[in-house]
């Protein structure tokens, strides 16, 4: 058989095969992929609906899903219910300081470590690991006797310092592993054309590690965020209360105000959607960069 005959059997077969599995594959996989999203959307689709419902319907029973009256303007109320300003300020200074004390440690630590073999190494990275798994609860008295101690309770600088601390090592380990996957030998060029050694880390194995970066960035941001227990241990006042320890005020032994609660919580949700739409196209670059880059 010629080889022309053999290509226009083949086009055959793909076309009779795979022209008619494609669509059907296609469609199947779209549906997962909309399922699998509505999973995931659906707790914060019935937080929306649950902010939008008037105070008297929250209490009917039994419930509803959808609200009977649609109170946009619960998201316009609780700015004036709350100092909801403020918290969401405390939480971007907290969490964006945080995030350039973990960056700024975690950096150096890791590049060291990946580029050097030294004598307690190897015991260096499980100290390292072995930190990551103590939970803020555990340790929340400690912590707090120690800021007393200092006189920094109720100040920016506790919640800044202690989630800097909570969120390092698993930076410098991520770190780390992308640092060490990058040839030694891109950064050895480099100093043969005159690079120094500060150069060779800024100019050729950041850029290379920048998904490591960017991860790290994401999770130090987010940790910090969301903490919970250690701002609502060190922080009394509400001038200096992130959003998470205001968030739950709104439900309390003698009020209950679940539209605002809902509201308050999709708001704090905004600032990380947006870092993250922003950061991703760093992210997708710095994986598709190479030693050319």
């Amino acid at each position: 058989m010629s080889e022309p005959t053999l290509a226009a059997l083949g086009e055959r077969r793909r076309r009779r095969g795979g022209g008619v599995r494609d669509p059907l594959r296609l469609a199947l996989v779209t549906g997962v992929g909309w399922l699998v999203a509505f999973v995931f959307l659906a707790p914060y689709l019935q937080m929306l609906l649950t902010a939008l419902k008037p105070q008297p319907e929250l209490m009917k029973s039994p419930p509803t899903y959808l609200p009977s009256t649609w109170e946009w303007a619960n998201f316009v109320e609780v700015w004036k219910a709350a100092p909801i300003a403020t918290n969401l300020k405390v939480s971007l200074i907290v969490a964006s300081a945080s995030t350039l004390i973990t960056l700024a440690a975690a950096l150096p630590a890791a590049y060291y470590t990946a580029r050097n073999r030294f004598r307690g190494r190897t015991a260096f990275l499980l100290l390292v690991l072995v930190t990551q798994m103590f939970a803020p609860t555990a340790l929340v008295v400690g912590i707090y006797r120690e800021m007393l101690a200092f006189g920094l309770v109720n100040t920016y600088t506790a919640l800044i310092l202690v989630n800097a601390a909570f969120n390092l090592p698993f930076s410098i380990w991520i770190l780390n592993g992308y640092f060490a996957s990058i040839p030694a030998e891109i950064e050895e060029a480099a100093l043969l054309d005159g690079c120094d050694r500060f150069t060779a880390l800024t100019r050729i194995s950041l850029p290379l590690a920048l998904p490591g970066v960017v991860t790290a960035v994401i999770y130090t941001f987010i940790s910090a965020w969301n903490e919970y227990v250690v701002a609502l241990t060190l922080s009394s006042t509400p001038d200096k209360q992130p959003i998470t320890v205001a968030i739950p005020s709104f439900v309390t032994q003698y009020h209950e105000q679940w539209q605002y609660l809902f509201a308050t919580s999709l708001i704090a949700i905004v600032p990380v959607v947006v870092l993250f739409a922003f950061i991703e196209r760093y992210l997708i670059g710095g994986l598709t960069a190479g030693s050319i880059k």
